[in-house]
C-alpha cells in the first residue's frame, strides 16, 4: 500500500489540501480512481479499467486524450462496487507515508528514497517483505528527529536527503 500512501502525498500537495479534506478507503476492484466530494454532497468519480495504460497516455499526451489501448468500461460485468476503511496494521507503509505528508518534505522525501531501497532488497530475497515497513519507519524517523539540521531550500539539498535516506535504508538492510 505505499504506492497509495505516495498517491496520498501527491493529491495533498497538487490540492493543497490538509489532512481533514483527503480521505483514503480501501476499493478493491480498483474501478474507481479518485473521487471529489463538493460541498453540497455530491461526489464525481474517476472510473476506468484498473490498467496503468490509461494515466500514462494521458500524462504524454496532455492536455488532449489519446487513445491507450485500454477497453472501455463495462457497467453491465461489474457485480458490484465494496469499499472499506483502510487497516493501518495491515497496512503500515500507507499510515507512515499519511504521517510524512503533514512531516514535510524531508520526511516524504526520506520514505520514498527508503522504500525504493526496501523493495529493491525485498526483490533481491533480502529481506521479507514485511520489512519493508520497519525499514521505512526507521529512516523516516532518523531524518525526522534530525530535522532541525535539514534545510530543503534547494535541489541540491534534497538530493543530499535523498541520499542519506538511502544510504540509512542500505544500512539497515544490511542488519536485518
Amino acid at each position: 500500500m505505499m504506492n497509495k500512501g505516495l498517491e496520498f502525498i501527491e493529491a495533498r500537495w497538487l490540492f493543497n489540501t490538509s489532512r481533514e479534506q483527503l480521505k483514503v478507503i480501501i476499493h478493491p476492484q480498483s474501478v474507481i480512481h479518485s473521487m471529489v466530494q463538493y460541498n453540497d454532497g455530491s461526489i464525481l468519480a474517476q472510473m476506468g479499467q484498473p490498467d496503468m495504460a490509461t494515466p500514462i497516455a494521458y500524462s504524454m499526451s496532455y492536455p488532449d486524450r489519446i487513445p491507450s489501448g485500454v477497453a472501455a468500461l463495462d457497467f453491465t460485468s461489474i457485480s458490484e462496487l465494496t469499499f472499506m476503511a483502510p487497516d493501518y496494521a495491515k497496512y503500515p507503509c500507507l499510515a507512515l507515508a499519511m504521517d510524512a505528508c503533514f512531516e514535510g518534505q524531508h520526511a516524504t522525501t526520506a520514505i520514498n528514497a527508503a522504500n525504493e531501497i526496501a523493495v529493491d532488497a525485498f526483490l533481491s530475497e533480502k529481506i521479507r517483505f514485511t520489512d519493508i515497513s520497519m525499514v521505512n519507519e526507521r529512516v523516516m524517523s532518523k531524518v525526522c528527529s534530525a530535522n532541525e539540521f535539514i534545510q530543503l531550500d534547494n535541489l541540491e539539498t534534497i538530493l543530499e536527503l535523498d541520499r542519506m535516506a538511502r544510504n540509512y535504508a542500505r544500512e539497515i538492510v544490511r542488519s536485518i
